[in-house]
């Protein structure tokens, strides 16, 4: 391996540590190296903490060392004023000569801009290391500032003879297809993405909490289409524990600290509707949990990224059949006797 990509790889690693904690800020892994050898590290871990340069820096023991050493970083070091300094500023401040960055800031904010400030100061900089990983590690962050939208997964779970619930339910809670460690599988999924979302009839059938009790992290916020406001106020979706973006075709209840109303034409594109809306929230991902007839509209709509379904070992014979999506780019995996298949919208799928 190359030795810069030996190390970039080490950035990514170390990014991947802020999954579902550094929203709207993007994962960032730093090392910092003297002769072959790594003397600070560090990540961004959370929105208005210190980036993963200045945790880096902040590591090495040996300050007088940065002089003659590379600073690594999967992402362009930002150049602009947020809630923390300029990162460029730090770099040039403590007179590391050497920057060698995984790939460009597509945030307008940056976009090259920390590349040219660094250059300008007289550093040597080296552009483009596992550029495609480094891409890949921030798709959520690329997406919505790319396309102006969020990055968005489709994740449901069927039957082996292919439907995701029964005709006829004796109670109000799911009918669970898949085995625990599956189910505890999805909530570590729901800590890592910023929203979740689900249909008015999914909210009526199962009054589901929609969190993330059996992983630990960061509850997402919860998105709920109800076109007609069918559900009953006693549901947890309204339990304004939650920041939580309600959908229907006109006004509704007056907003709580949590609770946010949102009408739109349901004659119309509405999973493009919605999606709109949720780039205006800054909502960079979302995934998108059931019923039957939502995940369709977002399959119709050929607005989706990623999909993850669970073909569980039970048998309906019966009921409500899986959302139809046909794609021929998936890997499979299993979840002990469950199968799980991840399926891209994209030239590559992407690992779970």
């Amino acid at each position: 391996m190359k030795i810069h990509e030996k190390y970039i790889k080490r950035c990514i690693e170390l990014a991947k540590n802020g999954l579902g904690t550094t929203y709207p800020n993007p994962l960032v892994g730093s090392v910092i190296v003297y002769k072959d050898k790594i003397i600070g590290e560090g990540w961004h871990k959370k929105s208005g903490e210190p980036h993963a340069e200045v945790n880096a820096v902040n590591s090495v023991k040996d300050k007088s060392l940065l002089k003659k050493a590379t600073i690594y970083v999967s992402l362009e070091p930002c150049s602009h004023f947020g809630k923390t300094p300029p990162c460029c500023d730090l770099i040039i401040k403590n007179k590391i000569p050497n920057v060698v960055i995984g790939t460009v800031d597509p945030n307008v904010k940056v976009a090259g801009d920390g590349i040219k400030k660094l250059i300008e100061a007289g550093i040597h900089v080296t552009l483009g290391i596992l550029e495609k990983e480094c891409h890949e590690l921030n798709k959520r962050f690329f997406t919505f500032h790319e396309k102006k939208r969020p990055y968005i997964i489709l994740k449901w779970a069927e039957s082996k003879d292919g439907f995701i619930a029964p005709t006829e339910k004796l109670e109000r809670k799911p009918v669970w297809i898949t085995n625990k460690y599956s189910r505890q599988l999805v909530h570590k999924w729901r800590t890592e993405e910023q929203a979740i979302l689900v249909g008015t009839q999914t909210v009526i059938d199962d009054n589901p909490k929609l969190d993330a009790r059996d992983w630990y992290g960061n509850n997402p916020i919860r998105v709920v289409l109800d076109q007609n406001n069918r559900i009953p106020k006693d549901n947890h979706i309204l339990d304004n524990q939650v920041k939580t973006i309600l959908f229907s075709r006109f006004e509704t209840a007056v907003e709580k600290e949590n609770s946010i109303f949102e009408t739109i034409d349901f004659e119309k594109n509405v999973a493009q509707q919605v999606i709109q809306s949720l780039y205006k929230h800054n909502i960079q991902s979302v995934i998108i949990e059931g019923g039957r007839q939502t995940i369709q509209t977002f399959i119709d709509a050929n607005l989706w990224d990623e999909a993850r379904i669970f073909i569980g070992k039970v048998q309906f014979k019966n009921g409500i059949k899986a959302p139809n999506l046909v794609n021929k780019q998936f890997e499979k995996h299993f979840i002990s006797a469950d199968e799980l298949i991840i399926s891209s919208n994209h030239d590559k799928y992407y690992n779970i």
